[in-house]
């Protein structure tokens, strides 16, 4: 794996870690697509760093969990009226 990407892999699960951040955020974050970020963290991190892929894959689940809560309350803010 060549240097550049395994720098990335850390910096994307360190800021998944301190931010406790989407994949959707963090590959917006860095710039890349959401299936690099996926990637990143599910293959190529526990090869370099298996106890930080640990605690990043421990926050992806707790986000994967409440995904369908996120998307309710933004469709309900969607159709709220303005004045109400």
């Amino acid at each position: 794996m060549k240097d550049y990407i395994e720098e990335r892999v850390l910096e994307v699960a360190q800021y998944i870690i301190e931010t406790r951040a989407t994949i959707r955020k963090a590959a917006k974050t860095f710039g890349v697509s959401k299936s690099t970020v996926h990637k990143d963290i599910t293959e190529r991190l526990p090869k370099i760093n298996p106890q930080v892929a640990k605690e990043a894959k421990e926050i992806l689940d707790v986000n994967k969990a409440e995904r369908h809560i996120r998307g309710g309350k933004a469709t309900k803010l969607k159709y709220k009226p303005a004045n109400a």
